[in-house]
């Protein structure tokens, strides 16, 4: 496992000039211990994020990222060379997949939660755009972070607390599926378990029952849903909708059926919250752009925290929940082998499958956004990612699968070189 030391990059003097307002610098990767920053926590402000540090970079060209020994570089428009933050050797493994997996559709995003440094920036799509910025696909199971953040936050539910139902809800949720029986109510699951079962009558169940729709609204869009994210390039809003007076409509968004959409950009970022105690901060990828000349035209600033989207104690509990999709849940076979041993062993992953079909069934979308290690000890780098693989009905690959393949070549870089030498 390799350790890194935390990245910053010094504010050029024309953008300090030019930025009107100020942001809290990054402290540290540690998580925020209950009480830090009493007044701010309590009130768990939802407000749309923070104005951009730098304008939008026009033509720059993410798709096709150069990387060597010395670092990574992006084209622009009148010839400026855009240097990133992206890691060489990771991005080569994001690359490696998506060829090794033959994926015609499939976007991997991989972030520094604390820094939101852009680590890994990798996609194919059909019509040759960039996938990690484009919000078109359904945020499917993905949507339950969401849901789960309400539940802990707005009606005060703990990963522990218990909830029975009838089954069923795994394909769709019906209406009988919502309704409260207790002659048929006899399967009970934790909040923690069903977050990593990704059991949808739970959700949909706790939603109608423990928040408004307002309420689970106000959430979406405190966690990036509706609004515009920071970046260096225009991503795609994720979509969100939250259906009044119809309680079946409800739990279903609720679940991650319908009415959210989500861009692999927005699922890394969502986790990296999560991990980073609830705090935001703003993702960036170009560190720096030069001239033709080499002349330094802009520096990136020092990373931020924007704002705070979930109080602590929330950002905490559901990040536990999380854990549960890999120890127990529907990753548990993506991270271990036939014997039950951890392929990343004695390293904590915290991840939320979204599993959803298409409407016409010629399409699967998979989704896996994560944290690891989900404790990370002092000075240790902890990394957020977001996958999507976009397959026929008879897929290759799930998203979940290549996500740890990706965390096996950021945290064991030698096994990962050896399993190519050997594929050669």
């Amino acid at each position: 496992m390799r350790t890194r030391p935390l990245a910053g990059f010094v504010l050029g003097a024309l953008v300090l000039a030019a930025a009107p307002f100020a942001v809290k610098a990054v402290r540290s990767r540690a998580p925020i211990a209950t009480g830090e920053e009493p007044d701010l926590a309590k009130r768990a402000v939802h407000r749309p994020a923070a104005i951009m540090l730098a304008p939008p970079f026009a033509g720059l060209d993410l798709k096709h990222i150069g990387v060597d020994d010395e670092g990574s570089t992006a084209a622009m428009t009148d010839g400026k060379l855009a240097h990133l933050t992206v890691d060489p050797a990771l991005q080569r493994a994001a690359t490696s997949l998506l060829d090794r997996h033959q994926l015609h559709d499939a976007s991997i995003v991989a972030m520094d939660t604390a820094t939101g440094e852009i680590l890994a920036w990798a996609s194919h799509t059909p019509d040759g755009k960039d996938g990690c910025l484009a919000a078109t696909s359904p945020a499917a199971s993905v949507f339950k972070i969401v849901t789960g953040a309400a539940l802990v936050e707005n009606a005060g539910l703990e990963p522990g607390s218990r909830e029975c139902y009838a089954g069923g809800g795994e394909q769709r949720i019906l209406r009988s599926d919502i309704a409260v029986d207790p002659l048929r109510d006899r399967w009970c699951v934790s909040l923690g378990n069903a977050m990593g079962r990704s059991t949808n009558a739970v959700f949909a169940r706790l939603a109608i029952r423990d928040l408004q729709p307002k309420q689970l609204g106000d959430m979406a869009h405190a966690l990036g849903f509706g609004e515009k994210i920071p970046f260096d390039v225009d991503v795609q809003t994720s979509e969100v909708s939250m259906p009044e007076g119809d309680d079946l409509a409800f739990g279903r968004s609720a679940a991650g059926f319908i009415n959210t959409t989500l861009s692999p950009l927005h699922a890394a970022w969502l986790s990296a919250i999560v991990a980073h105690g609830g705090e935001v901060s703003r993702p960036f990828i170009v560190k720096e752009v030069r001239e033709k000349n080499g002349a330094i035209v802009y520096a990136a600033p020092a990373p931020s925290v924007l704002r705070r989207a979930i109080k602590p104690d929330t950002a905490n509990a559901v990040g536990q929940m999380m854990e549960h999709t890999v120890t127990e849940g529907t990753s548990y076979k993506a991270f271990h082998d036939a014997g039950g041993r951890a392929f990343l062993h004695g390293i904590g992953v915290g991840g939320k499958t979204g599993t959803l079909a298409d409407p016409t069934g010629k399409k699967l979308f998979t989704w896996f956004s994560a944290f690891a290690p989900a404790h990370p000890g002092p000075g240790e780098r902890q990394i957020a990612i977001g996958v999507l693989v976009v397959d026929p009905p008879k897929w290759k690959v799930k998203a979940n699968v290549v996500a740890r393949e990706l965390l096996e070549a950021y945290f064991y870089p030698n096994r990962t070189q050896a399993r190519s030498s050997r594929a050669k």
